[in-house]
């Protein structure tokens, strides 16, 4: 028994005499710093000088620990207006509760408004200059107001320069249309900083707009102060070249530099852009005028891009980032919104060939109702129904669309008036001179055989109402009248309609838009 338990008590001995060497380890290894001068004067001239000691963990973490220190205000000031952008991107949030989010978020921001406009926490600036008051927009404005260019340039901060200019005052507004002068050229052809350009241009009065403009018809016209106090009805292209006594060669040579550039990127949804190539269209001659609209045709039927506003947001928070988006719709539909918009699409479609017209139709197509429902968009219908005698396609597209809700179109104010074209084309009583004014532009220099000289009045009072012959395509050849009879008749619309209309007689009596279709099927 005794020799049995002679291994247990060697087992305890080694055990401790491995804590006791563990120990005296530890005790070498906390040894105090000595200073260099301190080791190396003790050994005398022979004795060996110490190596240096190595850099332990507890260094490292050390030194870490400074680093961060050095960093960590910008880190929490990121940290804090990420955690503000989650607050304040909610818009069901009670006005108080957003006002105090806001304003605790600018007293952070403050003297630092540059600094967050160019780094990713942008569109926390941004969402505080939407929803902040005057008095506290204002400091933001005069620390940013000369880096607006550069930030306009930028697809991460041009919402925020959007947003700016949007809530500026009147006198900030001017300020910041006056610093665009010189630039107006370059930036249109700029495929971010045209969206800015676009959007002072819609908020802009019409002597702002008009200073705009003038920079993109001739440099020599932004030194002229004659043309401050003409009126709007007198400010056009052909106006100013004859006042002016400017060279119409000069001013179409720089017109056609700055379309061209624009032409080459695709960027043609923005209405200044219209504005220009509608005054490029009236003074140039018949080669130039159809070299840009073959090249524009394919830029409107192809798909839009949009842009999300809460893009920087998403960028921000880590989410996956879709900037750009790709929609259904192509860019004809978008542009319908405006008269300018309208007044392109008319062109291209009488002035462009038959394979044009085909393209353009078959862009449209399941999107012919959003069109036929809108207030320009009907009228660009109308033109469609009138000119095209491609009418195998017409009917596919267009009419058998229409033909399954004939009721949301007689009932509806716009929508009636693809249907009442077909009965009585340019009617006057149900298109106002406007709309009749709209529906006759054609480019001068691609038109030979329209009376320029007739008033509209003239043709609105017309037996017909008018005459479809004013709606001029360059290679129409069909009879008008045949062409209206193979869209009612033979594509079956015409017995649809009755149908409709024998449902809803009731109603149709009781509507003043109902009662003008079922008065023309009668």
């Amino acid at each position: 028994m005794a020799g049995g338990g002679g291994p247990p008590g060697s087992k305890k001995r080694k055990r401790a005499a491995a804590r006791r060497s563990k120990a005296s380890k530890r005790a070498k290894g906390k040894k105090p710093y000595e200073a260099p001068a301190a080791r190396g004067g003790g050994g005398g001239g022979g004795g060996s000088k110490e190596e240096p000691q190595p850099v332990t963990a507890m260094d490292e973490r050390g030194e870490a620990e400074e680093m961060s220190e050095s960093t960590e205000p910008d880190c929490s000031l990121e940290k804090e207006l990420k955690l503000l952008c989650v607050k304040l991107r909610y818009y069901n949030m009670r006005t108080n509760r957003r006002c105090r989010l806001v304003t605790e978020a600018l007293r952070k921001m403050d003297g630092k408004y540059l600094e967050i406009a160019r780094s990713p926490t942008a569109c926390v600036l941004q969402l505080c200059v939407k929803w902040c008051s005057h008095s506290e927009r204002d400091p933001i404005f005069v620390a940013l107001q000369p880096h607006l260019l550069d930030l306009s340039l930028d697809e991460h901060t041009v919402f925020l320069v959007h947003n700016i200019i949007k809530m500026a005052t009147r006198k900030q507004f001017a300020r910041f249309i006056y610093s665009l002068r010189g630039h107006v050229a370059s930036l249109l052809c700029h495929t971010i900083g045209a969206a800015v350009l676009d959007h002072a241009f819609n908020l802009a009065t019409r002597p702002q707009k008009r200073s705009l403009l003038l920079e993109l018809y001739s440099t020599e016209l932004q030194l002229s102060n004659d043309l401050k106090e003409e009126k709007p009805c007198r400010f056009s292209l052909l106006n100013i070249i004859s006042k002016l006594g400017l060279q119409k060669s000069s001013v179409l040579q720089h017109m056609t530099t700055v379309i061209q550039q624009v032409l080459e990127k695709g960027i043609v949804e923005y209405s200044i852009v219209h504005t220009v190539i509608l005054e490029y269209l009236t003074i140039a001659d018949k080669t130039s005028a159809l070299d840009v609209i073959r090249q524009l045709i394919p830029h409107l039927t192809e798909r839009t891009y949009a842009v999300d506003e809460l893009s920087g947001v998403a960028r921000l928070l880590g989410k996956p980032e879709v900037e750009k988006k790709r929609s259904s719709k192509p860019l004809l539909i978008q542009i319908m919104q405006t008269k300018e918009g309208l007044k392109l699409g008319l062109a291209c479609l009488k002035h462009g060939l038959a394979e044009d017209r085909k393209r353009i139709i078959k862009s449209l197509k399941w999107r012919i109702m959003k069109l036929a429902l809108s207030d320009y968009g009907c009228l660009f219908v109308i033109c469609l129904l009138s000119i095209v005698d491609n009418t195998e396609l017409v009917t596919e597209v267009v009419i058998d669309v229409l033909k399954k809700q004939l009721k949301e179109l007689i009932f509806d104010k716009n929508g009636r008036h693809p249907l009442l074209q077909l009965f009585h084309p340019l009617c006057s009583r149900y298109l106002t001179l406007g709309e009749l004014f709209y529906l006759n532009y054609n480019v001068p220099s691609l038109v030979s055989k329209v009376n320029f000289g007739s008033k509209l009045d003239d043709v609105a009072d017309k037996e017909h109402g008018g005459s479809e012959d004013t709606l001029i395509a360059s290679d129409s050849k069909e009879d008008p009248i045949k062409r209206r009879q193979e869209l009612l008749v033979k594509s079956e619309l015409y017995e649809v309609l009755i149908e409709t209309c024998i449902e809803n007689v009731g109603q149709l009596l009781r509507t003043n838009f109902g009662k003008d279709v079922l008065y023309e099927l009668l």
